[in-house]
């Protein structure tokens, strides 16, 4: 039977690797890889001898017809990142949404992704929360934090170590120097870290120390005060 399976795979520590999604990559005609070279390391570390293909951003417009037309044919196809579940921040939504389209079984496996662990270590409100990936470089940020800056829900941002100290400085110039930040680097890894604090506690940390590895940074949302609440109930009932 014709399937895409998407296989997430660790973002550091290779005990996170689950039983399933070994046998899955085992079993499977063909792995789709983000990085051949990197994904290489993991297949011969669980003596995976699966043929590998690369599936990246810069790719996955023009192989997407051919990798439906095979799965159309019976093939089972596997898909993995260099790191953590794909489709998230990583390429994998096109495959997917062909698939879907073309009513070819999808099944995702649980397993790592970075926001998660991000989340829950920082002891903000876990309740609700957005996650917003990577910001926009240069067009469209500043209309992108402008919008944030009202968000009450919890944000979860990746960013990238260079980019670190110009984002927790505009935290503070959009959502204040007082707001909650939590920034976890090297999740599952043996240097993990947690910083947590304001964002002016946690820019002072990051400019003495350099940042380094991968980046997750979960932010408070903005707080409504009692009269504010009070002012939209009283609104939406004359609404």
């Amino acid at each position: 039977m014709s399937k895409l399976y998407i296989v997430p795979t660790p973002i550091g520590n290779l005990e996170d690797m689950t039983f399933r999604a070994i046998r899955v990559l085992k079993e499977v005609d063909l792995i789709l890889a983000e990085d051949t070279r990197t994904s290489g390391k993991l297949l011969k570390h669980f003596e995976i001898g699966t043929h590998m293909h690369s599936h990246h951003m810069h790719n996955e417009h023009k192989t997407t017809e051919n990798l439906i037309a095979r799965l159309k044919a019976g093939e089972t196809i596997a898909l993995i990142s260099d790191a953590g579940t794909p489709a998230i921040s990583d390429p994998g939504f096109l495959l997917t949404r062909a698939c879907v389209e073309n009513k070819i079984e999808v099944e995702c496996l649980p397993g790592a992704t970075a926001f998660v662990p991000a989340l829950v270590n920082s002891g903000l409100p876990n309740d609700k929360f957005i996650f917003e990936g990577f910001l926009p470089d240069k067009k469209g940020r500043q209309t992108r934090f402008l919008a944030l800056a009202e968000e009450t829900r919890t944000m979860i941002l990746y960013v990238s170590p260079h980019k670190l100290v110009k984002t927790l400085s505009e935290f503070i110039q959009y959502f204040g120097e007082d707001r909650q930040v939590c920034v976890s680097r090297e999740l599952s890894k043996l240097h993990e870290e947690n910083v947590r604090g304001t964002a002016k506690e946690v820019l002072a940390h990051f400019e003495k120390t350099a940042p380094r590895g991968e980046i997750v940074v979960v932010v408070a949302g903005k707080t409504i005060t009692k009269e504010a609440k009070k002012s939209k109930f009283s609104k939406d009932e004359e609404e």
